[in-house]
């Protein structure tokens, strides 16, 4: 119905669209559903019980504080957790150079607040994750593409994009969104020198490096960038914001995640955050801390990792029975996503219909593209499934294929 609104819509929501994800969740939850379309950790994993004595514990002995306003940086012993967390991986900050936001995905927000003005170039990965770009469509950004391989950007396409003069560079090295790729030691330090170089800021976007299965670990770039430009006691140069989320280690539904920043670009964030929200919940930063604090998270991730590794397994072993030899897909080391590629004959929109028809469900990897593509290829979810269903989803998925692909023939 057109009504006095419709004509008073800012120009920026001409390129606001409903995530992708999102709108396959209502198709998807009913049981019969087995949907490998969401990002969802396991529900088994959550710590009820320990959210459950640290809520009691901190409304009887904070209980004023959890409910009142707070300050728009977070509850500082949560901040300072952070950075002692931080530390662990060779990087020194302090409370300051952090920023609580309601989930990772308003740090993306603030992010392009602060930095996007319309038009500006955005230098991505391709694909990458669709939050961000549905974060900063809203800015007004344009984006500049760069391909990715098993091993991540491919950095040697990246010096021409640079050139363009993007406003900052966004990647996700670790266990990729969407594709489970890790971007190498070698690659990293290759796109490092280069956005030095040409003077381009990094945003890190870093919500699974702590899901690794296998393998050695990969310092984050905010941590190798650190030690180049160390000077004295403070590693930080700031040339690379760091973004994490206790999403996918906790639970998502706290909504809590952190930007790493310059102390003068957390001013900024800041300023933005309060015309968003005022600040993060106090009473659930107050929680999560007293469940994270002395060693339970560390304990808790061990755990899921046995799990998620677990459901990969059996998703890859699943594929490899269920799928055509002409389908191809990554064989992530950690996070939560398989990307898989399809024989060009085959549109994944067109899979996802057929496969709904037989109760499952998934992503077509178009979502994950900023300036087009990705027809033939699916993004798919292990972590939120036992290996059974897991099974029968592929089973189910593989065998909506032959009969397309034969159509396409």
């Amino acid at each position: 119905m057109h009504t006095l609104w419709t004509q008073r819509y800012a120009q920026r929501t001409q390129r606001m669209h409903s995530s992708a994800i999102r709108e396959l969740f209502k198709l998807t939850e009913q049981p019969s559903v087995i949907s490998f379309a969401g990002g969802l950790p396991a529900a088994e994993t959550f710590p009820i019980v320990e959210l459950q004595e640290a809520c009691q514990r901190v409304l009887a002995e904070h209980g004023a504080q959890a409910l009142q306003y707070g300050p728009t940086e977070g509850y500082r012993p949560l901040r300072e957790m952070i950075a002692r967390h931080t530390a662990r991986y060779g990087i020194a900050i302090t409370p300051d150079h952090i920023l609580v936001t309601s989930g990772a995905q308003q740090g993306l927000d603030l992010i392009g607040k602060v930095f996007i003005n319309p038009g500006d170039r955005i230098l991505v990965e391709q694909p990458t994750y669709v939050g961000a770009l549905q974060a900063w469509h809203s800015y007004q950004a344009e984006y500049v593409s760069v391909p990715l391989d098993a091993e991540g950007v491919q950095t040697d396409l990246v010096e021409a994009a640079l050139r363009s003069g993007p406003k900052f560079l966004y990647v996700l090295p670790n266990f990729h969104n969407p594709t489970g790729v890790t971007l190498s030691l070698a690659r990293r330090m290759k796109l490092l020198t280069l956005a030095n170089h040409y003077g381009v800021p990094i945003i890190e976007d870093d919500p699974y490096g702590q899901l690794r299965y296998e393998g050695e670990h990969v310092s984050p770039l905010v941590v190798l960038d650190g030690r180049v430009h160390a000077h004295d006691d403070t590693p930080y140069s700031g040339n690379v914001l760091y973004l994490s989320t206790f999403s996918k280690t906790l639970a998502p539904g706290l909504r809590l995640g952190w930007i790493v920043a310059p102390v003068e670009v957390i001013e900024r964030l800041v300023q933005a955050k309060q015309g968003a929200d005022l600040h993060t919940s106090m009473l659930v930063q107050m929680v999560a801390y007293e469940v994270a604090r002395d060693g339970f998270l560390d304990r808790h991730v061990r755990d899921i990792r046995v799990l998620y590794r677990e459901r990969r397994d059996a998703m890859l072993v699943a594929l490899c029975h269920y799928f055509p030899p002409e389908a191809s897909w990554t064989e992530p080391q950690g996070g939560l996503f398989i990307w898989v590629t399809l024989p060009p004959a085959l549109d994944a929109t067109e899979v996802l219909h057929a496969a709904l028809a037989a109760n499952v469900a998934f992503v077509p990897g178009t979502a994950f593209f900023a300036q087009g593509g990705g027809q033939h290829m699916m993004r798919l979810n292990f972590s939120c499934m036992a290996p059974d269903r897991i099974e029968e989803g592929i089973r189910r998925l593989g065998g909506v294929l032959p009969r397309l692909l034969g159509h396409s023939a």
